[in-house]
């Protein structure tokens, strides 16, 4: 919206009113219990949330943006909630729903406990490789920030943001290029790695099977 040239955020009401018109769409997901609930807990968290933020937003932003690119030759595409610039340079928002508290240990980088890192910090890096590497834009991004829009239990509103480094993106970029040759591949199934677990063992001799019965067939054609 514009205000005398001025870029300034909708209303409450209007926040609210969107939020609203959503989940009435989707009322048919909920019983009549359930739908109530749910609207009066949205109001709730979003009254508060504007009220938390409405005058610290950055007001320079993309918002629901796709993004198609290569890495490597490998395809990626993703769909960010929001993008937020200081000239180039960018601090992705991505907002999360749920508990912070279990959500904001899934932002922290690869360790002994966890060599992959956790699923939002993939997802962070993610997303600096994906921009980075968008040809339409010369935008590089500096942070990944998840924006959560519930609560934590002592009813405060928290955002993590993660800062990428050059080896996050070298982990990240060997993590996309190695799931990409399995797609291909169709190696899908690694098992978990117990010698003496049935199902996997299952799994490997009826693939194995599977396997044997297409080349059969396929030196019955020849």
């Amino acid at each position: 919206m514009q205000d005398g040239g001025k870029n300034i955020f909708p209303v409450k009401k209007e926040f609210i009113e969107d939020f609203e018109w959503y989940i009435q769409r989707h009322r048919e997901s909920f019983t009549k219990e359930q739908f109530a609930r749910r609207l009066e807990y949205g109001q709730e968290v979003l009254n508060n949330y504007y009220d938390k933020y409405i005058a610290s937003f950055n007001k320079i932003v993309a918002i629901e943006r796709r993004i198609k690119t290569t890495i490597k030759e490998v395809p990626i595409k993703g769909a960010l909630d929001k993008l937020e610039f200081d000239g180039k340079s960018v601090n992705v928002v991505d907002y999360k729903s749920g508990d912070p508290d279990k959500g904001i240990p899934k932002t922290k980088g690869p360790s002994e406990k966890d060599p992959n890192g956790g699923d939002y910090w993939r997802q962070a890096v993610f997303y600096k490789i994906l921009v980075d590497n968008y040809e339409q834009k010369d935008w590089k991004v500096v942070s990944t920030e998840f924006d959560f829009i519930e609560p934590d239990k002592k009813k405060d509103y928290r955002k993590e943001k993660v800062v990428i480094n050059p080896a996050d993106i070298t982990t990240v970029t060997q993590q996309i290029t190695e799931t990409w040759e399995k797609i291909q591949n169709r190696d899908f199934y690694t098992g978990c790695g117990k010698v003496d677990c049935h199902w996997c063992n299952f799994v490997k001799t009826n693939n194995m099977a599977v396997a044997l019965h297409e080349l059969e067939s396929a030196d019955d054609i020849d």
